[in-house]
């Protein structure tokens, strides 16, 4: 176990904000993660991964959880449990070297496995739902192992239980993906380039990849606005006709403006990157006018994918 007392958290969220926590403990054992809840029982506790899916707004005074479990086995030729710490392109590479299929879509996605599951995180038609079986935890409180069917996970889009009535009351601890053999060496390399033909790479500009999700609106108000704007793209869903946020972002001209030092991607109007020494309010501010410019004119709402902490 690592325990560090006033961390900054600047290498652990990919937007490049030097916030603080008060303490900042990594664990690499179900034990020890037992022992760290035990501990810190009735404090304020975030559990984060690799950080793509946050923004600081301030400093954290409370205990900043990681996990430092990164391994992944096979269970059968068609299952394969990944714990939570373990990033999840390391594991789709793995794979794929291995001559196995299902998950190459998801390939280049920022992030760990735990997240993946919480998150439902999905690109280029397939989620994280797709491909999971069941969810491993930790009960918070009583400090047990609980296992999650698929279906009780309550996936949506970008969403799961694990994001409302199940917040704060159980901890990831390792996912089981459904996989099969099959050579996905050239379905990944495509992925590959068309992300980092697009987006900003983490690491080398803060960004939180796509910040806003694709809206959803009903068939009718989807009508009224193909008849203003034949060439917009949508696709019928389940959920309603979904219509590309990206899309909404350029037709209001935000493509590579700027706010203090925050930024509209120029290659990807879904991303805002911080171009230079953004702070978490430039972002805020950023990403408050883009949504309120979309829905003034296209009546639509679109809502942050980054979680402000």
């Amino acid at each position: 176990m690592r325990v560090v007392s006033d961390i900054s958290l600047l290498p652990y969220n990919t937007f490049g904000i030097d916030a603080k926590a008060r303490l900042f403990v990594e664990y690499y054992s179900l034990d020890e993660l037992r022992e760290v809840l035990k501990t810190h029982k009735g404090e304020r506790i975030l559990h984060i991964g690799q950080g793509s899916n946050l923004l600081f707004t301030k400093d954290f005074d409370g205990v900043i959880l990681h996990s430092g479990m990164a391994r992944a086995k096979f269970l059968d030729d068609n299952t394969v449990e990944a714990q939570n710490g373990l990033r999840l392109d390391d594991m789709i590479a793995q794979l794929t070297d291995m001559g196995y299929s299902g998950l190459e879509k998801l390939s280049l996605i920022p992030g760990e496995v735990g997240a993946s599951a919480v998150q439902n995180v999905g690109a280029y038609g397939v989620e994280a739902k797709d491909v999971i079986e069941r969810v491993y935890t930790l009960d918070v409180e009583t400090l047990k192992e609980r296992v999650f069917t698929n279906a009780e996970c309550k996936f949506g889009y970008r969403d799961s239980a694990f994001k409302h009535e199940l917040k704060g009351k159980y901890i990831v601890t390792s996912v089981v993906y459904k996989v099969k053999p099959g050579d996905a060496t050239k379905t990944r390399e495509e992925i590959i380039e068309t992300r980092n033909g697009k987006l900003p790479k983490v690491g080398e500009i803060g960004s939180a990849g796509s910040f806003f999700m694709n809206p959803f609106v009903p068939e009718e108000q989807a009508n009224a606005l193909l008849k203003q704007y034949p060439d917009m793209p949508h696709f019928q869903t389940p959920q309603g006709v979904k219509i590309p946020a990206a899309w909404l972002i350029e037709q209001c001209g935000w493509k590579g403006k700027t706010l203090g030092g925050a930024q509209v991607w120029p290659k990807q109007p879904l991303v805002i990157v911080n171009a230079n020494h953004a702070t978490a309010q430039d972002i805020i501010d950023l990403a408050a006018q883009v949504s309120a410019s979309v829905k003034e004119k296209f009546n639509i709402s679109i809502n942050p994918e980054v979680n402000y902490i």
